[in-house]
């Protein structure tokens, strides 16, 4: 058996443990901490006792007790980025909001919002703990890296008048305070980073809804970013690729129309080319429009909505009530959705007839697209209706499709918009 290989034995490592508790530099921050936490403590938690008194003490006029609640506010947000920096600076703290407490502001309501928050009343109790607690900590701390010492050296100090099993035992207890002095301090700074976690921290439902504000923001940059690239593959294709399509298109036809000498096989295959050119000038033409039309940002919806339906291959009524415009966002949202829609009762639903309507109802941008087809629309049969619900959600809006058997199938969408 190699004796060499053998884990030593945690009896064997104490002491080296308890040797390098003492040179830890995280003993050290939480000594720091504690000290800090006791000056600041007891300095804010008498300031805001005096407040208080002063407070009860002008009870019978008015404008006291409104002047001492006002400053209460206001050093307590200020000794609360106080703390929090203090927190942040000795044991590593970190705050979802930020470093900094709620702005105080004396507008009536804003003040009353303040009084509100449970948020302001943590962070006072936890102001009013803070200077007990810190006062205790230390003490206790001191106490241990002091007196431990101290107490070690009873049976030294009791040599001349007698060393008795008292001295050995106050010695030995000693010893054991001294020796746990590290890991009392941490433990105290330990206890004080929980207090102003839950009270001078967000809460569980606090923190979710910054995350969730931190993800629609995320989520609305993101579809800034697709609408602009949608944009600028507009602008490419209609000023590269599709200008030269079209004079493609233009010189084959001016090909068929002044070459006559040319072999039949020859002459049906620039047809053919020519037929193709102009087939695919199309459909470029119409993918440009699908993704984000010229004349939706110059004219707005009702210009572009009505050449969607002046080209759709069903008649189509359509009905735009709108004072304002929307947000660009929302607008590009709205025509993709009447013109999928359109798309699809044409294609697939058998509609001889369709119907749009396009409201503004306060700060919600209405859209009901009807079809007198077949019905039995489903989203899960790839005609792009999930698609659409999608784009809907992006924007946070409602999407519903009513599409019984028989028809008729209608798609009524809700999308907010800013005012």
């Amino acid at each position: 058996m190699d004796i060499s290989a053998t884990p030593a034995s945690p009896w064997r490592q104490a002491p080296l443990t308890a040797v390098r508790a003492f040179g830890a530099g995280s003993t050290w921050r939480s000594f720091m901490h504690l000290a800090t936490g006791a000056a600041v403590g007891i300095f804010g938690g008498l300031i805001l006792f005096i407040l208080v008194l002063v407070g009860i003490g002008g009870i019978v006029t008015i404008v006291v007790p409104l002047a001492t609640a006002g400053a209460v506010l206001v050093f307590s947000a200020a000794l609360t980025v106080v703390q929090r920096s203090r927190h942040t600076a000795f044991l590593g703290a970190e705050w979802p909001d930020g470093p900094f407490a709620q702005p105080v502001t004396f507008a009536p309501k804003a003040l009353l919002a303040i009084l509100r928050n449970p948020k302001t009343w943590r962070q006072l109790s936890y102001h009013l703990i803070a200077g007990p607690y810190g006062f205790v900590a230390l003490l206790i701390t001191l106490f241990s890296w002091a007196f431990g010492p101290a107490m070690a050296l009873a049976p030294l100090v009791a040599i001349g008048s007698g060393v008795s099993l008292r001295h050995w035992i106050i010695c030995v207890a000693g010893i054991v305070v001294f020796i746990a002095a590290p890991w009392i301090t941490r433990g105290l700074a330990w206890l004080d980073a929980q207090m102003a976690r839950h009270l001078l921290g967000t809460s569980r439902a606090e923190a979710l809804a910054l995350r969730v504000t931190d993800l629609a923001a995320s989520r609305n940059s993101t579809v800034d970013a697709a609408d602009a690239e949608r944009r600028r593959i507009e602008r490419d294709l209609h000023d590269g690729a599709q200008q030269r399509l079209t004079s493609l298109a233009m010189n084959l036809g001016i090909a068929r129309a002044t070459i006559d000498d040319m072999p039949e096989a020859g002459s049906r295959a620039l047809e053919e080319a020519h037929e193709e050119a102009k087939q695919v000038l199309t459909d470029l033409r119409d993918l440009v429009r699908g993704l984000h039309p010229a004349v939706l940002e110059d004219r707005g919806l009702d210009a572009a909505l009505s050449a969607v339906a002046a080209r759709s291959p069903i008649p189509v009524r359509l009905r735009v009530d709108m004072d304002r415009r929307a947000a660009q966002d929302v607008e590009a949202v709205a025509y993709f959705v009447v013109s999928e829609a359109l798309t699809n009762a044409a294609r697939h639903s058998g509609a001889e007839n369709a119907t749009v309507d396009i409201t503004f109802n306060g700060d919600l941008l209405r859209l009901r697209i009807t079809d007198d087809g077949r019905g039995g629309a489903d989203p899960e049969g790839g005609t792009g209706l999930r698609g659409l619900d999608d784009r809907v959600r992006s924007v946070d809006g409602a999407f519903h499709l009513t599409s019984p058997l028989g028809g008729p199938t209608t798609i009524e969408a809700e999308l907010p918009c800013a005012s």
